[in-house]
């Protein structure tokens, strides 16, 4: 379509009208139709990107919450924390992941791990967010595409990059004993395809040391420690 701009057409069918007619104001211009929607990406007024178009997987695909019984191998990579922080204060620092914002920890191996993804082929990091601060189900963020979201308890997503498996990175929220903390469990999953997959893990396995814990430490906030 943007190819076929370099010709001028002129166009004097306009039927379309008798089923769509004009606004009131008649039709904007397409100067002006830019201009909006900068403003509305600016102001952060999007509903939909291009990079939301599919979501992968099909209904037979492994799922983190499948029970043991399910079968196959699913790896895991948990790690808990305590913080003072409220959990809507916690939450904010968990839906924020992503985008400008990073990944709070070890930019430069997420920024590798997408280089490498765009080599093989895949997204990489370059579809960010549609927005700074929140999200919604269904839509991507970087190589991931989020899965499930209920704030301020859950965020699922999923990764999209190119691997012989299926992987998750997933925050779980829920409040301390008195009411006033949170307590916040990070989980890596991997359900791997073939030997492959079984390699893949382990060979990426010395990095989850590098970025996870820092990770995790980050969204709880300055206050985090152990969970006792």
């Amino acid at each position: 379509m943007v190819e076929s701009l370099k010709n001028e057409v002129v166009a004097r069918d306009d039927s379309i009208r008798k089923l769509i007619p004009d606004s009131k104001d008649g039709l904007t211009p397409f100067k002006k139709a830019v201009e909006l929607a900068l403003t509305r990406i600016k102001e952060a007024n999007v509903e939909t990107r291009w990079t939301n178009a599919s979501v992968p997987g099909t209904p037979s695909d492994p799922l983190p919450t499948d029970p043991d019984w399910a079968g196959g191998t699913l790896y895991t990579d948990v790690r808990t924390l305590h913080s003072d922080d409220s959990i809507e204060t916690v939450w904010k620092r968990v839906e924020a992941i992503g985008g400008k914002h990073g990944y709070s920890t070890a930019t430069w191996a997420w920024e590798l791990r997408g280089l490498m993804d765009k080599f093989v082929g895949g997204v990489g990091l370059r579809r960010g967010r549609r927005d700074d601060e929140h999200l919604i189900e269904g839509e991507a963020l970087d190589f991931w595409r989020v899965e499930a979201i209920n704030r301020p308890f859950l965020l699922r997503l999923r990764a999209e990059m190119r691997m012989p498996g299926l992987a998750w990175l997933e925050f779980a929220l829920e409040k301390d004993e008195s009411g006033s903390g949170t307590i916040i469990t990070q989980r890596a999953l991997f359900a791997p395809k073939g030997l492959f997959g079984h390699a893949y893990w382990w060979s990426v396995w010395p990095m989850h040391g590098l970025v996870f814990p820092s990770m995790v430490k980050n969204m709880a906030g300055p206050s985090a420690r152990k969970k006792s």
